[in-house]
């Protein structure tokens, strides 16, 4: 299955075995800190599709009439696998997406753990029956589920799927990102390890537009899955509607930040310029549109200019390293581009640019860049950037503020610092996005995550994200 000397695999994981693909193409994997080639994985065909749909179908009436207490304790089985391989998984994630070592281990590699475990609990209550008058309402697993992942947070996006999948008693076809595999083949060895009956989880890898596609169009699929941009989620969505099959998106943000006159400015800035530069910007939920109080605006371009500029950009291996490269060329290019039409739609250039960081020729480095004086219609403040990029737009009040926030066709994620609580949850409450934070929370892999608008339709994690994997049966006495 895999060369011991590299991380390169030769085969895909179909029906509980790893199995040689019909072609023998192959996927090349690009550390993006040295341009150089760190492996390889198949490139699957419409024909490996086909067995491993077929493979997720035989499998499923036995697999989902198991009990939950069969279910979780699978699922716990894979918590212990990856609670042991979880430094392996971080650094496998670091090689092939460039995220700095010590952010891929608690983000990319132990939350990833901390959502799939919240699932052991959520498959008992997935099995509870509920009691309405004189009917009885069941769950029941919607069926055979395509999983099509995107390569910024590979892993969590991968469990994000797999764990309600579970749960719920579904099988499914799992297809990660091509430029971010690795991860997903080494968390196929650990599902192999735990001895999931054959057929519940099988994994296959290749192009979206060839493979992805015939994960969605197949009759034998009830359920899509899919992570990425709201482009190729509009193109799923029209290619999945002739057989009436339920799709889950997760696509583009565009997120406001508001930021309220009596905020703590040090506090509030430190925290949304820092939130952009996670992951080289490479963050759907980013926080890439600073609403701020003309009054204070000023202090605020100051402070963030600050901020951006100690932000250390390097090696992933250095602790020291707040940001690393992008994950591909591709991706530079694209960011370096809406850098430029920032400066032609007459953006100030507040901090970063075109140039490349200091001693970084080798690799796919961008410096932190945060544009001052933008218009909330500009394309910069318009179009999902997936870069380290930062717009500041002024407001005049906090109702003007909400209406520039809830200004964008997006509606994924969004954040306020308020003076209070209180007084930030009334802003939160009128921002259009299906999910606020406020005063820099934390993220909570139990609650709902989801967007409004073209954001997407459907949520993942918590209760609400396993119950878009089941369907409701109700019993009239």
């Amino acid at each position: 299955m895999k060369n011991s000397l590299t991380p390169s695999y030769n085969q895909l994981y179909i029906n509980g075995k790893w199995k040689t693909p019909y072609r023998s193409k192959k996927i090349e994997v690009i550390n993006p800190a040295t341009e150089k080639m760190i492996g390889s994985v198949p490139e699957g065909s419409q024909e490996d599709v086909e067995e491993a749909i077929k493979s997720a179908r035989a499998a499923f009436d036995s697999w989902s009439t198991t009990s939950s207490s069969v279910r979780s304790a699978y699922i716990n089985k894979l918590v212990e696998e990856m609670k042991t391989h979880k430094d392996q998984m971080a650094e496998v994630i670091t090689s092939e997406l460039g995220m700095p070592l010590h952010f891929s281990l608690d983000i990319q590699s132990v939350g990833p753990i901390v959502g799939l475990e919240s699932h052991i609990d959520i498959t008992r209550q997935l099995e509870e029956e509920k009691h309405i008058d004189n009917s009885v309402v069941y769950n029941e697993a919607i069926g055979v589920c395509s999983l099509i992942c995107p390569w910024n947070y590979p892993l969590h996006q991968l469990i994000g799927k797999i764990a309600p999948a579970l749960a719920a008693g579904c099988t499914m076809v799992v297809k990660p990102a091509s430029e971010t595999p690795l991860n997903a083949f080494l968390l196929a060895q650990m599902i192999d390890n735990i001895d999931l009956p054959a057929g519940v989880f099988n994994l296959i890898t290749g192009p979206g537009r060839t493979i992805g596609e015939a994960m969605c169009v197949h009759p034998e699929v009830d359920l899509v899955s899919f992570t990425g941009s709201t482009q190729a989620g509009i193109q799923i969505a029209k290619v999945a509607a002739d057989s009436v099959k339920r799709v889950c998106q997760e696509l583009g943000g565009k997120s406001p930040f508001i930021i309220t006159e009596d905020a703590d400015i040090e506090a509030a800035v430190t925290f949304g310029v820092q939130d952009v530069m996670l992951n080289s910007g490479q963050t759907c939920t980013a926080l890439t549109r600073m609403l701020v109080p003309y009054s204070r605006y000023e202090e605020v371009l100051q402070h963030a200019k600050q901020v951006a500029e100690n932000i250390t950009i390097g090696d992933p291996l250095n602790k020291e390293s707040f940001m690393g490269p992008m994950s591909s060329k591709k991706q530079q290019d694209i960011v370096f581009n809406y850098i430029k039409k920032g400066l032609e739609e007459g953006a100030t250039l507040l901090s970063g640019g075109l140039d490349k960081p200091q001693g970084l020729e080798k690799g796919y480095y961008i410096r932190p860049t945060i544009f001052s004086d933008v218009k909330n219609e500009m394309v910069i403040a318009q179009e999902e950037i997936f870069g380290p990029v930062l717009c500041i737009i002024p407001y005049q009040t906090i109702d003007e503020a909400i209406v520039l926030a809830n200004d964008s066709p997006f509606g994924l994620s969004a954040a306020v610092w308020g003076n209070t609580k209180e007084q930030a949850l009334k802003v939160a409450k009128k921002i259009k996005s299906g999910q606020v934070f406020i005063n820099g929370g934390d993220y909570n892999y139990r609650a709902p995550f989801g967007g409004f608008k073209q954001s997407g339709n459907g949520r993942e994690w918590g209760l609400a994200g396993a119950m878009e994997y089941v369907e409701q049966k109700s019993i009239q006495f």
